[in-house]
């Protein structure tokens, strides 16, 4: 419990403490929003990193060589838990947006910070408010941005983390229509933080794996109707091959 309370005392403090380099960050970005958002997202950087050491989170990084270092791409990860975006936030080294469901606007400051990291908000219920959504993105790629998108649509509440929700086949529009890479990402180790034993955070070794670049273009027919699940495939691969990874780990010790 004196974990949780930590990081939730953490995070109300950072977010009150942190209005006056808002309102500096938003006239900066009046004047150069490129310059704002790298500022942003060095700030949001060293919290994560931050909550991260005290929640116990030790990170292991398999395949940074995967992403591309001059283009940016789509991001699609398997969602277990809250902690996947701080993961994600400090192991990518690129400027790049999560895209949240529209509720997460609900919440003063926070949203602010969110958007200054490039996040989008998707209205899963509004088709029409949701492609303006995806056209955003495709916008944001365009311009260098990277997004990372949960296909699964919200975290898999599922005991194995192998059992993934379903792909949406259309969250991979951004990469479609910006012609840009997809990056499939693997995580464990998520859950085990916080949502395995709601409301006491562990420590966890979280294994963050990026697989080779896959180009929607260049798939077969049938693999480019079914992109999402493709993709999927993909990530089970990389999950099964880390769960590997821990029982020998395991057994070892």
């Amino acid at each position: 419990m004196i974990r949780f309370i930590l990081v939730a005392l953490s995070v109300i403090l950072f977010l009150i403490l942190s209005i006056p380099i808002l309102i500096a960050e938003w006239i900066v970005g009046k004047v150069n929003p490129e310059k704002r958002d790298w500022q942003s997202l060095r700030i949001v950087k060293s919290v994560f990193k931050y909550l991260l050491a005290v929640a116990g989170v030790k990170i292991t990084v398999k395949g940074a060589e995967n992403i591309p270092q001059d283009k940016a791409v789509l991001f699609v990860g398997n969602h277990r838990g809250y902690f996947d975006i701080l993961v994600g936030y400090v192991t990518v080294p690129c400027l790049m947006g999560f895209v949240a469901k529209k509720e997460m606007l609900r919440y003063p400051l926070l949203k602010d910070w969110m958007h200054n990291v490039n996040c989008l908000f998707l209205d899963r219920v509004n088709m029409k408010e949701g492609l303006k959504t995806i056209l955003t993105g495709i916008e944001k790629v365009k311009h260098g941005i990277s997004i990372w998108i949960f296909p699964e649509g919200t975290r898999s509440r599922t005991e194995s983390v192998l059992e993934m929700l379903p792909f949406k086949e259309g969250s991979l529009k951004i990469a479609e229509k910006a012609g840009c890479a997809v990056i499939p990402v693997a995580m464990t180790g998520t859950a085990e933080v916080f949502e395995a034993h709601i409301p006491f955070i562990h420590p966890s070794h979280v294994i963050i794996q990026f697989g080779e670049p896959i180009y929607i273009k260049e798939l077969t027919a049938e693999q480019k109707k079914f992109s999402g699940a493709y993709t999927r495939d993909k990530i089970l691969e990389m999950l099964q091959e880390q769960l590997k990874e821990r029982e020998g780990f395991t057994a070892e010790k």
